[in-house]
């Protein structure tokens, strides 16, 4: 099945500790605290920097081996959603270049999305830290029907832009959410009502890093025109990423 993220128009539905280390540390030493990894993704739109949380271990290090492997790389944001999302990461949606050097893209007569690694991830919920305001970057996966567990893809993920919200329409979000015991709290409330998100997907995808920079460039393919499978009419290619 498709690793699909669902998208509600009106009313939404809901689709779908960090433990001690045991290491000890000398009398007087202080561990040293790692800076947040950051990556940076390379499109035909412009870059958009990245970084991951070290909350959500599993998807961090993933994410860190797929870009180094260089999976990501000539890949296309196959499925974009105005006022919502842009998915990207399917290795079945790769650009080839022609012995001309001209670039031939994967045939429109086949719906991408179905690409996978051949592995899944553990879910990896950190609510309230992490959840789906505008920014924030995320790992897809197959509905609920195919994937109870919730389990992410390995390599297909998406950015979310979202829409915004005043307090009656986030209000029904909230109360849809809480039927499901996923809490919404102040801080989340906030951020909302004030940057936008797609807080119908809390609780049930996973959120595993947040844009440092390029949001500008999200908003820019978010708008672009698509057709009826959400691809984009001009395809956004995912050039190169790295890790800086």
């Amino acid at each position: 099945m498709r690793k699909l993220i669902i998208w509600f128009v009106s009313v939404v539905l809901v689709i779908g500790t960090a433990s001690a280390t045991g290491v000890a540390f000398a009398a007087g030493a202080k561990p040293k605290k790692q800076k947040p990894a950051v990556v940076r993704l390379e499109t035909t739109h412009g870059v958009i920097r990245v970084q991951l949380s070290d909350e959500t271990p599993r998807h961090r290090d993933n994410f860190l081996k797929i870009v180094r492997d260089g999976i990501l790389d000539s890949t296309l944001f196959h499925r974009v959603i105005k006022d919502f999302m842009i998915q990207g990461g399917d290795p079945d949606s790769r650009v080839h270049t022609q012995a001309d050097g001209t670039l031939q893209s994967p045939s429109r007569d086949k719906p991408l999305g179905d690409g996978d690694l051949g592995y899944t991830l553990e879910p990896e919920f950190r609510l309230p830290w992490l959840f789906h305001e505008r920014g924030a970057l995320a790992a897809a996966r197959e509905g609920d029907e195919a994937n109870p567990e919730m389990r992410s893809s390995a390599s297909q993920f998406y950015i979310v832009y979202g829409r915004s919200f005043g307090e009656t329409s986030l209000g029904k979000v909230r109360a849809t959410l809480e039927e499901n015991g996923i809490e919404m709290n102040y801080e989340m409330w906030q951020t909302y009502l004030t940057r936008g998100g797609a807080p119908h997907l809390d609780g049930t995808y996973t959120v595993f890093g947040h844009v440092i920079d390029g949001m500008k460039v999200v908003k820019a393919i978010q708008s672009l025109p698509t057709d009826s499978l959400d691809r984009p009419l001009t395809d956004v290619i995912l050039l190169h990423a790295v890790i800086e």
